[in-house]
């Protein structure tokens, strides 16, 4: 991730829907992809200080501050191109879910940020693509008092099913959230990992399932998703844990519950890892790598090592968790040139699309 810069010379980065510095308004403009300050015009017009565009605010950006792109005017569109992938939205009678979805609408933006600089596939209904990709962000039901019983049908459980990604929205309450983290001994547990974690699910869909090749190349490096199928492999992962050993030949003690949980949770470990490297070189962190050198994962892994080293260090110095807790054996290395492997092969031929 970059920083940008407003008319005034303040830096502004990827969240800002105002500049602290002038007091103007920002937004993500999508003609040329800066947050930009956006100058008024009257009525709903806004021109971008950047590219001279006129824009209009998302509709979750004007009416609910949940969002801070903008959309063409020339578009006929209320919502911005990372809100219309919404299928569902938070109850907004319910106290604290503004706060909430805004958690939520920043983290998707951050994935959508991410995909577009892979370039990889993705659509919603009207676009072609198979399985279409939607959100849904739900809470389970408001307690109603101490007779109120909740039945397990109404848990609101996040995962991916064709397409559609769920996200309980108490996992935009960091209390929640935190105290889910140690009762399931994770070592990381955050909104914009959740999402990069069911992208996953979605693009083994999109890349892997319907490919002959692509599933026998995934069957020989993650293993056989029917044997044991799904449900049989959740059960025994939540009765017997995780294999003493799953840190030889695993990203996570999660991936070892399924070959499908193993491909999502290294999927999100490569975004995770694709996303500090691109924001360290922005940052002068890391030199930026040459042309010849973006798409060398064994380079990626060692760079990400190293920052990992510097980053952890400077974590415990404050008392917090290890930024990259985890260790890159052989066998996660192999899984996670697997995972690159099939984005860059779906890059290359969106490119060619």
């Amino acid at each position: 991730m970059r920083t940008y810069a407003c008319v005034c010379g303040n830096t502004l980065f990827f969240d800002n829907s105002l500049c602290q510095s002038c007091g103007r308004e920002v937004g993500w403009c999508q003609n040329c992809e800066t947050i930009s300050a956006q100058e008024p015009q009257g009525g709903t017009d806004w021109v971008c200080t950047t590219c001279n565009t006129t824009n209009h605010k998302c509709e979750n950006y004007a009416d609910w501050a949940v969002c801070n792109r903008m959309v063409p005017a020339f578009e006929d569109e209320s919502l911005c191109d990372a809100c219309r992938f919404n299928d569902t939205v938070p109850d907004m009678s319910v106290p604290g879910n503004q706060e909430k979805w805004a958690r939520l609408e920043a983290a998707k933006r951050r994935l959508f940020y991410a995909l577009d600089r892979l370039g990889l596939p993705y659509g919603a209904r009207d676009d072609g693509i198979d399985p279409p990709l939607s959100f849904a962000f739900m809470g389970d039901p408001v307690d109603q008092g101490p007779w109120r019983r909740m039945d397990d049908a109404e848990h609101v459980y996040t995962g991916h099913a064709n397409g559609l990604i769920t996200i309980n929205i108490k996992e935009a309450d960091d209390a929640a959230r935190e105290a889910a983290r140690v009762d399931m001994n994770e070592a990381h547990r955050t909104l914009i990992g959740h999402f990069r974690h069911e992208v996953g699910h979605y693009y083994w869909d999109l890349l892997v399932k319907n490919d002959p090749v692509k599933s026998a190349a995934f069957n020989d490096t993650f293993g056989d998703p029917e044997n044991p199928d799904y449900a049989t492999a959740l059960d025994r992962h939540y009765q017997e844990g995780p294999p003493e050993d799953w840190r030889e030949t695993h990203i996570s003690a999660y991936a070892t519950m399924h070959p499908w949980e193993d491909w999502a949770e290294s999927f999100s470990f490569y975004l995770d890892m694709r996303a500090v490297l691109d924001t360290a070189e922005q940052l002068g962190l890391l030199a930026p790598r040459a042309d010849a050198e973006q798409e060398n994962v064994d380079l990626m892994l060692a760079r990400y090592a190293q920052l990992g080293l510097i980053l952890n260090e400077l974590n415990r110095e404050m008392g917090l968790l290890d930024f990259m807790p985890q260790v890159i054996t052989p066998p996660v290395a192999d899984k996670l040139k697997a995972v690159h492997a099939a984005l860059w092969d779906a890059r290359r031929g969106a490119m060619a699309a």
